[in-house]
């Protein structure tokens, strides 16, 4: 038919530059999942889903949590979310991508400024496009970058709330944001710290509180912690001061609008903050698949030591990049190439992601295969 025309022509110039994408089983060693703790299938967790189930607890909400859809489980996850990462209140929404989009386009005001890092998550980008602030990008982890384009913008006449927006943990390159800087930055300019957490939940800070666990509470920062992550599960808690999480119930489109998620998915989240607090033991040896990453992969190839469960391996060029993906997967490592527009023109890289469904000689035997395919 005529009117697909177009959407043809798209699809098969994506093919032509190598960046068509299709689903894919899920096969071979996990080395591209955020499972990072292995808590996706924890019997501790998936008996506490059982035990709801069998306490009647429905599988469906029925509705949006404005409406019929609010459940008790909600709440009680809420309420343990706030006293363990010490802020005020959380809200509990269907997926860090929602929990961004509601964020970014309710509590940043008309005449305010989100200055936000160039490469942070494609959510935050749709969610500030809905937004009524203005928005500049910054330099990838540069601080002064920060700093130049709020100290211009109030020059120029700017006088809202400005509103610093960064990952602690990037997800495609595996590096660690300069957060105290930021912080710094925020305190110096009157502004708000937004940070997401969603690859350093879990795996970093006290308890697995996050990387940014020492900056929780304070009144001008709000983080955001997904549960489908290191959590193993579904779902993201956006935390901060009560007054945030007010206006979201109250403003945030996403939150309003969007059937509540499973009841059941919050007592998932709930089991597996349980696990994380405990779980110096599951860091603990996430670190020790870390170290012999360092020299079964980043060593044997000459990259920089890992600073995080995420190791990119750049490639450049998007067909290559499949292909040595294609051929890790042949082997039985299940590692993805990752290509435009998830990451820069020139930048398509493979991902490894480390996790607790593997062990030390999986990561040798992938050393010794991309060792054979990268030249």
């Amino acid at each position: 038919m005529a009117i697909w025309e177009t959407h043809i022509r798209q699809l098969a110039l994506l093919e032509e530059k190598g960046r068509l994408r299709a689903l894919s089983p899920r096969t071979g060693r996990d080395f591209a999942s955020n499972d990072y703790l292995g808590l996706a299938s924890d019997p501790t967790i998936a008996q506490a889903v059982a035990d709801a189930i069998g306490n009647g607890v429905p599988v469906g909400s029925g509705g949006s949590r404005l409406l019929r859809g609010n459940a008790p489980e909600h709440e009680a996850l809420e309420a343990k979310a706030a006293a363990f990462f010490g802020v005020e209140a959380a809200l509990f929404l269907a997926n860090g991508f929602a929990a961004n989009l509601a964020l970014f386009s309710t509590l940043p005001q008309r005449g305010d400024l989100v200055v936000a890092d160039e490469l942070i998550h494609a959510s935050v980008h749709d969610g500030l496009r809905q937004s009524k602030a203005a928005t500049l990008f910054a330099r990838h982890n540069d601080p002064q970058s920060f700093h130049d384009l709020i100290a211009g913008w109030r020059a120029k006449g700017g006088k809202g709330t400005v509103w610093i927006a960064a990952e602690t943990l990037y997800s495609m390159d595996g590096d660690i944001a300069p957060i105290d800087a930021l912080a710094a930055i925020a305190d110096r300019h009157s502004a708000m710290l937004v940070l997401d957490e969603a690859h350093g939940t879990g795996v970093f800070g006290h308890k697995g509180k996050g990387i940014a666990a020492h900056l929780d509470g304070q009144a001008n920062v709000v983080s955001l912690h997904t549960c489908g992550k290191a959590l193993g599960a579904e779902g993201a808690l956006i935390c901060g001061p009560r007054l945030a999480i007010d206006y979201l119930v109250n403003r945030a489109r996403p939150f309003i609008f969007s059937t509540a998620p499973s009841p059941l998915m919050a007592v998932a989240a709930s089991a597996a903050l349980d696990r994380v607090a405990d779980g110096d033991d599951l860091r603990s040896r996430l670190s020790e698949l870390r170290g012999e990453a360092d020299d079964a992969i980043c060593a044997r190839l000459g990259l920089p030591m890992s600073r995080s469960q995420i190791i990119p391996i750049m490639i450049g060029d998007d067909k290559r990049t499949m292909a040595a993906a294609a051929a890790l997967q042949a082997a039985g490592l299940d590692v993805r190439g990752i290509r435009p527009p998830t990451v820069p023109t020139g930048t398509s890289r493979l991902r490894i992601s480390l996790t607790l469904n593997v062990g030390k000689g999986d990561i040798r035997e992938l050393g010794e295969i991309v060792q054979g395919i990268i030249p």
